[in-house]
């Protein structure tokens, strides 16, 4: 009984020190990180001159999938829709919608070609084969985090790849990092 007297001072102790020491969830991604992370890379991508079709007219793209390698659950897709409406914005692509990495995002470009020889349709107006434009350039992302030791500091880098189809080689590459601190 003695002996377990002595312990509980020392187990207390260990119970404060314990507590004053939790460790801190990385701070999380917000609306606004996805805003600024994909306007920066997309001023560097339309500065960059890659999107200029030397023949003139404009690039067909697809955005392909954006992965996310960090511990926290992050909505990709709002990433990729701001991608896709700051490149339509700047009028110097068009985005397919038809082909994308898990399938088209709209599969109705190719559900209406199923009313083909459809008595009920005017023939004239349903979409015939060989009308769909494939995608010259796909972009592609990923999003990882990095928390270094001792910090309550964790970077995000968002990085995104354009990609000449045709020939498979990347022709831009870009990367922002967000840093988040969390309360101590």
């Amino acid at each position: 009984m003695k002996t377990l007297a002595c312990f509980i001072p020392v187990l207390a102790a260990a119970l404060v020190l314990c507590s004053c020491s939790t460790i801190q969830p990385p701070p999380e991604l917000d609306a606004e990180d996805f805003e600024y992370a994909a306007g920066k890379a997309l001023t560097g991508l339309i500065n960059s001159g890659c999107l200029q079709k030397p023949e003139g007219g404009r690039y067909v793209v697809a955005i392909s999938r954006v992965t996310n390698n960090t511990t926290m659950e992050l909505d990709t897709d709002m990433l990729i829709k701001k991608i896709r409406v700051g490149l339509l914005s700047s009028g110097k692509v068009v985005v397919t919608t038809a082909v994308a990495h898990l399938g088209p995002e709209d599969a109705m470009s190719k559900n209406v070609r199923q009313l083909a020889n459809d008595d009920d349709f005017n023939q004239a107006t349903v979409a015939q084969k060989g009308q769909m434009i494939a995608p010259e350039l796909s972009i592609s992302g990923k999003i990882i985090s990095s928390t270094p030791r001792g910090t309550n500091r964790t970077d995000y880098y968002f990085q995104l790849s354009l990609t000449q189809i045709k020939t498979g080689l990347a022709i831009w590459e870009g990367e922002e990092r967000i840093t988040k601190v969390s309360a101590e």
